[in-house]
């Protein structure tokens, strides 16, 4: 007796004019559900029945019945025609539910930029209707870039300053910075904008040991570096004491400039753009958490307040 070896999306369409046929109590009542003819109807039962082996229905002047062999048949189709709904309800929710874990890193201070994606990117990846855990790692940009490397972060957010080029990167923003001093120090009563190089070179400036590129560097080479931070919170303690200059982002000294602790030096040519990157592994595997995060990042909402 032949079985069917293997169900292809034909078989399956037997099934499914099987089941309305017995749903509707004949071939003919069958017809306009189905939208074919009688006949039809007919040579699709008729091949149905030499794919399985046996004979499903009694047609003809007594009327339509199953046989035993139909009536299982007719069973066995309910349950495999409910599992392939249930297949494609699971795979549609596959593509509507993301499930597994992001693990970003993230250089300092960058919390209170104004605008970034990455927020905006997180905040739809932890929506209710994923199952995403996230894991957050605030680190020195160096610290950041070997966690991506090594596979322990799927992506970071770094200074575009000597990256390996194992690494894709995708521009997030330009981070303005000036040369801040605070309140105490004798330039900060003083106009701001008439300083001349030579009158902030008298005064002692403070040297950054974190990744910067070549243009920032040029600006503090300028200055009278006698201080120096491992990163810009250090800096920000520096200019604090008000004994020393130091450039700081514009978004991590405005907490200070708006409660009139800080204010920028020459801000027409004391400053620098430092551009940031997202950065993840050339040679990464598919993965369905990260592509979404990439994915929202390219498709950013409304921009609001945060990174």
């Amino acid at each position: 007796m032949p079985a069917l070896g293997q169900m292809s999306d034909y078989e399956i369409r037997l099934i499914r004019i099987f089941q309305t046929v017995v749903e509707c109590g004949g071939f003919t009542a069958a017809e306009t559900t189905l939208g074919i003819s009688r006949s039809a109807i007919s040579q699709h039962m008729n091949d149905l029945e030499g794919r399985l082996g046996f004979s499903l229905c009694q047609r003809g002047r007594g009327g339509f019945s199953l046989t035993e062999e139909g009536k299982e048949i007719y069973q066995a189709g309910l349950t495999l025609l409910s599992a392939l709904e249930t297949f494609k309800s699971d795979v549609n929710a596959l593509h509507q539910t993301i499930k597994g874990e992001l693990n970003i890193g993230i250089t300092d201070n960058l919390v209170t930029l104004p605008a970034m994606h990455v927020t905006h990117a997180l905040t739809r990846l932890s929506a209710p209707e994923h199952d995403v855990t996230l894991n957050i790692h605030m680190e020195p940009s160096d610290a950041v870039i070997r966690g991506v490397m090594d596979g322990h972060m799927h992506v970071g957010v770094v200074p575009a300053v000597n990256l390996p080029t194992s690494l894709s990167t995708q521009h997030l923003y330009d981070e303005p910075s000036y040369l801040y001093c605070s309140v105490g120090h004798p330039l900060f009563d003083k106009a701001s904008d008439r300083l001349t190089l030579d009158e902030l070179a008298q005064h002692p400036a403070i040297s950054p040991r974190y990744p910067l590129p070549a243009e920032a560097r040029q600006a503090h080479d300028d200055l009278n570096l006698r201080a120096s931070a491992s990163d810009r919170e250090g800096a920000a303690f520096l200019i604090l004491t008000g004994r020393f200059m130091g450039f700081l982002p514009e978004h991590v000294a405005d907490q200070w400039v708006s409660a009139g602790k800080m204010r920028a030096l020459n801000t027409t040519s004391q400053h620098y753009l430092i551009p940031f990157v997202l950065i993840a592994r050339r040679d990464r595997r598919p993965n369905r958490v990260v592509d979404a995060f990439l994915h929202f990042i390219n498709t950013p909402q409304t921009p609001t307040p945060g990174i």
